[in-house]
This record gives C-alpha cells, sequence and structure tokens, in this order.
C-alpha cells in the first residue's frame, strides 16, 4: 500500500496544479453552522417526512419526503459547539491527519484502489466515514466500469456488484450501517444536504423573463436577438414529433444499444434511466450529447429548429462546425453551474418534458460566488447547483442589475444571449434539446472571440481550435460575398449614431418638443 506521506506529497502537488488559486478555496464548504433545533439529527431524520427549517431568510430548507437519513450520522461542525462534553470523533479517529481539511484527507484517498479503501475502513470509525464517502466509489465506478454499470442504489454496491459478481449484494449490505457518534463535518455533512434538499419556494418564485407568443421573426430580431436580451418563447414547438413522443420508454425503444455521453462515460439510455430514477447525490451525472443525431437519426427528424433560429452561419463548415446541438436528459436536481455558452455564440433550449429553473446575469454582471481568470479560460464556482442556491442565490435581491429568472417547462424555449452567464437546474426529471448558432447580429462577435490570442484555449467542440477562425471567415465570405464588410460597416455607423444622440439629448430636451434625430 501507497504510504501516508507519498499520497499527501501526491495530493498536494495535484493541488498546486490547478492554474486558479482561488478554485481550491471556493471548493471548501461555506455551510453555515446549525444548531439541533435548526437542522434534524441523523437518527430524527429517520422519522421526518416533510421539512426542517433554518430561522433565517425566512424560508426554512425543506427535505425531500423521500430523504434517508445521513449514512453514517455525519453532523454540521456547528452542532459540536452545543455539545460542551463532546469530542470530534473525526479527529480522535484520523490520528496526526485530523490537522488536514477534510476535502485534502478525501483527495488523498482518492489515490487508493477499492481494496485499500477497504482496509483503511477498518482502521478506525473516522477513516470507515471517509473511506465510504459516495464520491471516492463514484470515482472508481467511473473510471474503472466505464459506462458497463448497473447502478445499484448506491455507488459502492454498484462497483461492488460489477467488480465482484459472485458477491451477492442482495444479502450484505456492502455500503455498511455503522453510525458515528459525535461525527462532526461540514465539507461531509453539506454534500449528503445538497442530495436532499427541495428547492425552496423563494427560489422559485421570481418568473421576470418577457415571454412572448407567435410573434415574428422581425419582432424577435429587433426585441430580442439584436440588443441582445433573454426571451421565453411559447409555441414553437407544437409541430415538434418530440414533443408528443419522447419519454423513457419511447426513447429506449428507438436508442436500443446505442451509447450517449453522460459525463465521461457513456452509458445505453436504459441504464441510465435505471440511474437516472434512483440515484440521490450533490451532482447527478447528465446526459449531455453533441452525436445523438448521428447516432439515431430519428431522433434528429422529430425535431426542428424553430423558425426564429434557422440562420446559422456555422453551417457554412459543413462537417468541420463547432459541437453545436445537444440532447440533454437528467433527473431532478442535476444541471448546468454558471457558464457562459461556447465560442461567443448564443443558444436556445426546448424542453421536451420536464421543467427547468434558469437564472441569467448579463455579460457585465458576474454572478456572486462565481469568479472567473482574467482570460477567461477557467471558471471557479461553488461545488454544487443546490450549493449556490443555499450560499448565494440571496445576495442577488440587493442587486442593483437582478438576474433573469424564469422556470420553463415543457412546450417552451428560451432565447440565451451571447456573453449572459446562466445557470439551470432539472425540477424533475427532463429532457431537452438545445442548439448553438451564429446569426449575422452575433457574426462579428464571434470572429472576434476566435482570433483572440488565447483562442487555443478558450474555443471549444472542435480539433482545430487555432484555425477555426481563418477557416469559418475565409468560408463566411466564399458563401456570403461581401457580408462582413457591411456588418462592420453597419456597427461604425451605429457607434457613431450613438455618439451623435448622446450629444444631442445633452443639450435638447425632445420631451418639450425640441428636434430629435430618429434613425
Amino acid at each position: 500500500m501507497l504510504s501516508c506521506r507519498s499520497l499527501l506529497s501526491r495530493a498536494i502537488k495535484k493541488k498546486k496544479k490547478l492554474k486558479n488559486k482561488n478554485k481550491s478555496k471556493l471548493r471548501k464548504r461555506t455551510i453555515k453552522s446549525f444548531s439541533r433545533k435548526q437542522l434534524p439529527q441523523p437518527e430524527e431524520l429517520e422519522a421526518i417526512e416533510e421539512e426542517t427549517e433554518e430561522e433565517e431568510g425566512g424560508g426554512g430548507y425543506n427535505l425531500k419526503s423521500s430523504a434517508p437519513s445521513n449514512t453514517h450520522g455525519v453532523q454540521p461542525l456547528g452542532n459540536l459547539y452545543f455539545n460542551p462534553g463532546s469530542v470530534n470523533s473525526r479527529n480522535t479517529g484520523l490520528g496526526n491527519l485530523q490537522t488536514l481539511t477534510d476535502e485534502l484527507v478525501i483527495d488523498v484517498l482518492g489515490f487508493l484502489d477499492a481494496t485499500q479503501l477497504g482496509v483503511l475502513a477498518t482502521v478506525s470509525k473516522s477513516f470507515y466515514v471517509f473511506a465510504n464517502h459516495e464520491p471516492l466509489w463514484r470515482n472508481l465506478a467511473l473510471d474503472n466500469l466505464k459506462g458497463e454499470f448497473m447502478f445499484n442504489g448506491s455507488w459502492k454496491s454498484t462497483f461492488v456488484s460489477a467488480c465482484y459478481p459472485s458477491f451477492d449484494v442482495g444479502k450484505v449490505n456492502v455500503d455498511g450501517c455503522l453510525r458515528v457518534r459525535d461525527f462532526y463535518s461540514d465539507y461531509l455533512f453539506q454534500s449528503w444536504l445538497c442530495a436532499n434538499l427541495e428547492m425552496k419556494p423563494e427560489w422559485l418564485e421570481r418568473d421576470n423573463i418577457a415571454r412572448k407568443k407567435c410573434i415574428s421573426v422581425e419582432e424577435f430580431v429587433s426585441s430580442f436577438e439584436e440588443p441582445n436580451k433573454p426571451v421565453l418563447l411559447e409555441g414553437c414547438l407544437d409541430n415538434w414529433a418530440a414533443l408528443k413522443k419522447w419519454d423513457r420508454d419511447y426513447l429506449v425503444n428507438v436508442c436500443g444499444d446505442v451509447r450517449f455521453a453522460v459525463g465521461p462515460v457513456e452509458m445505453k439510455l436504459e441504464d441510465y434511466f435505471r440511474y437516472s430514477h434512483s440515484v440521490r447525490e450533490e451532482r447527478p451525472l447528465y446526459l449531455f450529447d453533441p452525436k445523438f443525431a448521428d447516432k439515431v437519426p430519428t431522433l434528429g427528424e422529430e425535431y426542428e429548429v424553430p423558425v426564429y433560429f434557422q440562420e446559422d452561419l456555422f453551417s457554412v463548415l459543413g462537417n468541420e462546425r463547432p459541437d453545436y446541438r445537444w440532447v440533454i436528459i437528467g433527473p431532478a436536481g442535476s444541471g448546468s453551474s454558471f457558464h457562459i455558452d461556447p465560442n461567443s455564440t448564443s443558444a436556445w433550449n426546448a424542453i421536451i418534458k420536464g421543467s427547468k429553473k434558469w437564472i441569467l446575469f448579463p455579460p457585465d454582471v458576474v454572478p456572486p460566488g462565481v469568479h472567473p481568470s482574467s482570460d477567461g479560460a477557467e471558471v471557479a464556482c461553488p461545488v454544487s447547483i443546490m450549493e449556490w442556491f443555499m450560499n448565494f442565490y440571496g445576495a442577488t435581491k440587493n442587486w442593483k442589475k437582478r438576474p433573469i429568472e424564469c422556470i420553463c417547462k415543457a412546450g417552451e424555449v428560451i432565447f440565451v444571449p451571447n456573453g449572459w452567464w446562466h445557470l439551470v437546474i432539472n425540477l424533475e426529471e427532463s429532457i431537452a434539446i438545445t442548439q448553438n448558432y451564429v446569426s449575422r447580429r452575433n457574426l462579428l462577435n464571434v470572429l472576434d472571440f476566435l482570433k483572440r490570442p488565447n483562442a487555443s484555449t478558450l474555443v471549444s467542440g472542435t480539433r482545430d481550435r487555432i484555425n477555426l477562425h481563418d477557416k469559418f471567415k475565409n468560408a463566411i465570405e466564399i458563401t456570403f460575398p461581401g457580408a462582413i464588410d457591411q456588418l462592420v460597416q453597419e456597427a461604425e455607423e451605429k457607434k457613431a449614431q450613438e455618439k451623435k444622440l448622446s450629444f444631442w439629448d445633452s443639450v435638447s430636451d425632445s420631451k418639450v418638443g425640441a428636434f430629435k434625430f430618429s434613425f
């Protein structure tokens, strides 16, 4: 077995390789301390079916009705201070390693294989809790099994049943049932808490996005695409066969043994749905596949691009265009943390089944808790979406520039303008189609993005990141001669007009009938 010193050295080196200095700090749990009255103890959770309240912000935290108790009795660190006579068994069981943060302990254990973790779990109660941390077994399962597994209620059970088929996991609880008294850890507790919390009503009630139905393409362009504003469009998917057909049974039947991209692995839909139906974890695996229409042509035939987004200039590159469309499937709680869509493109996202909560910030407003690097190549943010809601959502109430928010339901489409930060979380099992595109309104932005000095780092969805700008520009000039020059000229004229209007408004009062330019 690897020595403790060598493991610690490797873990520290791994930390030093992180380019963004803030990342490790942000990944540390920021959970507040809770008293026994504020959060139920593990033994009480077995009888709780509805809610537990935190006396803060005017609202309580509701546990999911089927939330299990914390497997090993882990409690938040704040509870230790309400038990003056208690000693944190986390420290006594770790010995000299107690000075390490919980996150670093987990990083060290991440270098162990399954057998080594199993042996370590017998050393002390503290190591037992750490060695049974589900994300460790999730990594082992994904790294070793790839997509060849049947989820068996927990990642440890899944790994054991796949690697040791003769071992009857049905008769022996491989996850163990040892509950450790007086074990306090914010890091481990919040992982469980985030996996089992319901979304608070106040996180869902704000809906300030513009909603439009059956508007013309011209109105969409002038009111939303040109000014770069989000909008939720209704009635766009009424003719989609996917809206009527796509459910679990249909997709499993149509897709058969085809494998789709799910995080770092590829899985059959039947296996993925088995996982998503029973999983309860902080960051559920998300099916996000850019080649779905090539793998199963029927899927590509059962939806069509809404009329508002049919100008897609990246199509001039043919098969060399970057990835641009994805089928997205995930359980409640899955989603995407704050990001900006790739290559400075705009996007549309159509919900076929389920519903999603969206939060969007304009390009000039960085969301709270999110720290992009100076070159935009990396983004440090909270570990999970639920953690962001718990620790940062409340701060947006007092901002002058509040985020745009909405719940997008089946049959609706949201337009995400280029450069906008956005977070998405599934409120229930959801199926969606999304596409990124480039229109004339956004062409110059995309070309500027593709020729940045660090384009090889920023550009995504293609193998040829360095030459994408030249290929795209040349293809546009061949297909649409003079289009780029015309757009550049229009952009310069628009800037000049804005300067003139700004000056005129400063010396005249249009409200009392003074002459005013109008372009």
